[in-house]
């Protein structure tokens, strides 16, 4: 390949320490934990100019080979002795991981400090995994504390692994060491195809896609407020209950993760009643969008698991721009053109259900169970606003109660089955919790050879 630069292949497992601090270890080298050859590229300490290109030059080679980057960090940041040049190498680096988004999958796998700006390059990949022992952050303790007036903070508690997991959503992989992390890379890739003109890796699967899921059924309580696990249901819906989740601890009332159902790889994302009631926030739709644009940029198809009475209210997601951040995971739906298939497994309100991909939002499937509460609002909501004149002018509490009950029951058997969805083709089918399973998978095979034509344009402009 011309102007591509050549490195020894690395070995099976890359050893903690290699190498010399500011030295970059660069090429494309078969190791087992990577289902392919890959461009994996090794660097520690303070690269200079010459290291940052070699490791641009890199991912480029993986964008033109058409495989997957990978890349492990550690104790890394700028030299201070080279000047602007080292801030340069940087800039290149940043353009070669932007110039490779969307056309191969990007991992990048931190395992010590990743300081100063360089930090950055960890919001270009598509996926960063961090070790127990590694820290990301812009500005130090030391310069934080010399420029707030602050006191100064540990390393960890300013940009610990744990910070980026549960913070600010940069890690979303969390693991002990490097073995981990290089299992958990295998995993991931194991998912993805090689690059966006690729199809998925299809497997062969021993469990049955017909298998009832009684477990999932179970797991769903009838009373609508009742908390659950919604990893209950992902893991009896899909093969082997085998799903991969990612950004666990972040924007926890939104659980996303990578499974297969049929032998097929796909992305799940599903509202977790047991966090916030499954309420949408700021944190939740972020993490929803951009998981969501991930999966459409590599063709995996999205299964969406729906139970939300809505968006967290209050004055700190208002202030902080929820309009915005939910319009995000709108946009997000919108424009994917993937298979799509969302299940309703209870409450779906409001602007929550149209942003959870609804049916005017595009999704080529979309079942309910009978228990599925499609409606503007709940019903004790309802009840509010529609009868209110009604209730204050009801006699004593007793009647004003008995009264509020038969008109919540009369608005839940009008407005909240999802018979009503059905006949107005808000749903496909309503079907039963134990056959969740198979209806998703036999959506997902019909939809195996879904392909959609795009309007030219430039780029799109998702709300940021």
């Amino acid at each position: 390949m011309a102007g591509a630069v050549t490195a020894p292949p690395l070995p099976a497992r890359l050893p903690v320490g290699r190498g010399r601090p500011g030295t970059v270890e660069a090429g494309v080298g078969h190791a087992q934990w990577l289902p392919i050859d890959s461009p994996v590229a090794w660097f520690r300490g303070a690269p200079i100019r010459a290291d940052t290109e070699v490791i641009a030059r890199t991912v480029a080679i993986g964008v033109d080979a058409g495989v997957p980057v990978v890349g492990v960090l550690n104790g890394v940041g700028v030299d201070a002795t080279a000047g602007l040049a080292s801030l340069h190498g940087w800039g290149a680096l940043a353009r070669a991981l932007a110039a490779a988004s969307g056309l191969v999958p990007v991992v990048l796998v931190v395992d010590g400090p990743c300081l100063g700006g360089t930090a950055l390059v960890l919001g270009l990949a598509d996926v960063v995994v961090m070790t127990a022992r590694a820290t990301a952050f812009v500005n130090g303790p030391e310069a934080s504390a010399r420029i707030t007036g602050s006191a100064t903070l540990d390393a960890d508690l300013l940009g610990g692994s744990w910070v980026h997991g549960a913070r600010t959503g940069v890690a979303d992989l969390v693991v002990d060491d490097l073995d981990e992390a290089f299992d958990l890379v295998a995993d991931l890739l194991d998912h993805l195809p090689p690059n966006n003109h690729e199809a998925p890796p299809t497997v062969a699967s021993s469990d049955p896609s017909n298998r009832p899921t009684r477990a999932a059924a179970d797991a769903v309580p009838t009373d609508g407020r009742a908390s659950y696990d919604v990893r209950r249901v992902i893991t009896d819906v899909v093969d082997d209950r085998a799903f991969l989740e990612l950004r666990a601890r972040f924007g926890t009332s939104v659980v996303t993760g990578l499974a297969r159902v049929a032998g097929l790889p796909i992305g799940v994302l599903a509202n977790q009643p047991s966090q916030l009631a499954g309420a949408l926030d700021i944190e939740g739709s972020q993490k929803g969008a951009g998981f969501i644009r991930f999966c459409d940029a590599f063709g995996l198809p999205i299964v969406t698991l729906v139970d939300t009475p809505g968006f967290r209210p209050g004055r700190d997601q208002e202030w902080r721009g929820m309009i915005r951040h939910g319009a995000k995971l709108a946009f997000a739906y919108a424009e994917a053109t993937v298979p799509r298939v969302c299940v309703v497994l209870r409450k779906a309100y409001g602007g929550a259900f149209i942003v959870m991909d609804c049916k005017s939002m595009g999704n080529d499937c979309a079942l309910a169970w009978p228990t599925a509460e499609i409606a503007v609002m709940g019903a004790k909501g309802a009840v509010e606003i529609l009868h209110r004149r009604a209730l204050n002018g009801a006699g004593s509490d007793g009647e004003r109660e008995a009264r509020r009950d038969q008109l919540e029951a009369d608005y839940e058997a009008v407005h909240l089955s999802p018979t009503v969805a059905l006949e107005r083709g808000y749903v496909d089918e309503i079907i039963d919790p134990a056959d969740t399973r198979g209806a998703v998978a036999g959506a997902l095979l019909a939809l195996a050879a879904k392909r959609e034509r795009l309007r030219a344009r430039r780029h799109d402009n998702i709300p940021l």
